[in-house]
């Protein structure tokens, strides 16, 4: 796992490990790994041309000090000013090594020899802002991340990119695009949640000391060797209901497709057994796309019984309908003691209907809730779909607190919050996701784990990264379909399984 923590938390660490190291000791550290870094992404630093964007906080420090380092091995380096005031050692040890300090105290400043320097130069360096800095970049410092941004040189961002909350990936107005972030100590929960981590690029820890004086991670990113460990592997002795028999409540006359997506997910990722209850025409292309499917004709008016099976988890939701009678069967689930996925038309009556959100807040078995972000509004009353993409982070996590359930957010960046353990974020989500079904198919694929016997954070962070790596894998990254993916999940697994 990679792990994430929050400002405060890493603030305290570095209080720790000052008090016991020589003054400007973590600075020169993360100074040498940020130029390590700078050298690694030039064919050569004699000679190349180096432009770095100077606050006046630390990262404006570790900048200017990763400047000299570079310019003492023959880089031209020129660092602009975005204020009055730069870490005076910094400055110093800059000048001193031969490179150059330009101003930029206002954005009408910004011409002449600043534009020189970002678009006549072969990297650019963003130390703007530290990572107590909120509510976006203010001038000149907004004017100096576009002029950055529409540079032909790669940009690289120091701990992280100017204008992106460290704690929650919020954006507010303009912000720095880096290519790569090199990130010091630990990870920050901001490079891994969006709209943040689409602006982090690719993000590289230097490792400064911190580790022993920090406590548990606020969020964790899970790497394949993680969901190697977690995913469930059949032993000779495993039979059907040994590997899990999962009932799936989904689909409908209007919505078949939503039906043969979900259980399809669920058999690629090796389900023992599927049960399969709806109405007569779903339940025909169910049975005609997988013959392996045991079904039932069910109208939710006539009865919600979980059917024969020894079921071991139940996925209800998709393409399912709002019809009360659908309420009336999400209810009947929800007082059962299995685990239970709610998805779609299920989310949709749980926040229409104050009873059903009393009933996932009371029940005692593993409840695994799988919203877009339009879904958690309706989850979340007085709060609109726009301020959760905006701050997603902190909407997920009041949505697993409030429901006591486990809360997978889907979209851009997949977040998973579950009561008293650390955020997940996924690093495996792709825009080739953005496509009709797919979220069916997530739904049967974290079934599956449910039903073999996960819990439902663990069920949930594996089946969203088999989803991630199957949409890739499916057409080699070409656009696909939602039943691109059921092709694809098998190989996903198997690439997983090969990780130690």
């Amino acid at each position: 796992m990679r792990s994430a923590h929050n400002v405060g938390v890493v603030r305290e660490a570095e209080r720790i490990l000052m008090d016991r190291l020589p003054e400007g000791s973590l600075m020169a550290r993360a100074a040498t790994g940020l130029a390590v870094h700078c050298s690694r992404m030039s064919s050569k630093v004699y000679g190349s041309r180096v432009t770095l964007l100077v606050g006046s906080g630390d990262n404006g420090g570790d900048a200017l000090y990763a400047g000299a380092i570079l310019a003492g091995r023959g880089a031209f380096v020129r660092a602009v000013a975005a204020g009055s005031r730069l870490h005076p050692g910094g400055a110093a040890a800059l000048r001193d090594a031969g490179g150059r300090i330009l101003e930029a105290v206002a954005a009408e400043a910004l011409a002449g020899e600043v534009q020189t320097a970002l678009f006549d130069t072969d990297l650019i360096v963003d130390g703007l802002l530290g990572i107590g800095g909120h509510g976006g970049l203010r001038e000149p410092h907004a004017a100096l991340a576009v002029l950055a941004a529409n540079a032909p040189a790669p940009v690289v961002a120091v701990d992280l990119p100017g204008g992106v909350d460290a704690d929650t990936g919020e954006v507010a107005g303009y912000a720095i695009r880096a290519d790569d972030t090199v990130t010091f100590g630990t990870y920050k929960p901001g490079l891994f949640v969006d709209p943040g981590a689409e602006r982090a690029g690719r993000i590289h820890l230097v490792d400064i000391g911190l580790g022993p004086e920090l406590p548990g991670p606020d969020l964790v990113c899970p790497q394949a060797v993680d969901i190697a460990r977690s995913l469930p592997t059949p032993s000779n002795e495993s039979d059907k209901y040994r590997r899990g028999v999962l009932a799936v409540r989904a689909g409908s006359d209007r919505y078949r497709g939503a039906a043969v997506l979900c259980v399809g997910g669920a058999l690629r990722v090796g389900a023992g057994m599927v049960h399969y209850g709806g109405a007569e025409g779903a339940l025909a292309q169910v049975i005609s796309r997988w013959p392996e499917t045991v079904g039932t004709p069910l109208d939710p008016v006539a009865g919600t019984d979980l059917g024969p099976g020894r079921v071991a988890a139940v996925v209800v939701g998709p393409g399912r309908g709002t019809h009360p009678a659908n309420a009336d069967e999400v209810r009947a689930l929800l007082k059962s003691d299995r685990p239970v996925l709610l998805d779609a038309d299920a989310l949709t009556l749980v926040g229409a209907h104050a009873r059903l959100a009393e009933l996932v807040r009371e029940r005692p078995g593993h409840t695994l809730m799988t919203p877009h972000a339009g879904e958690l509004a309706r989850l979340l009353p007085g709060i609109d779909r726009e301020t959760i993409e905006a701050r997603r982070l902190e909407h997920v996590t009041m949505a697993a607190t409030l429901y006591r359930a486990t809360v997978l957010l889907k979209g851009s960046t997949t977040l998973i919050a579950h009561p008293g353990a650390p955020t997940v974020a996924d690093a495996t989500g792709t825009p080739l996701l953005a496509t009709a079904g797919s979220g069916d198919v997530l739904s049967g694929v974290a079934g599956a784990l449910l039903a073999a016997g996960l819990p439902a954070r663990e069920a949930a962070l594996c089946a969203v990264h088999l989803h991630g790596r199957a949409a890739v894998l499916a057409r080699d990254g070409a656009p696909i379909s939602a039943s691109d993916l059921l092709e694809a999940l098998p190989r996903a697994v198997a690439e997983v399984s090969q990780n130690p």
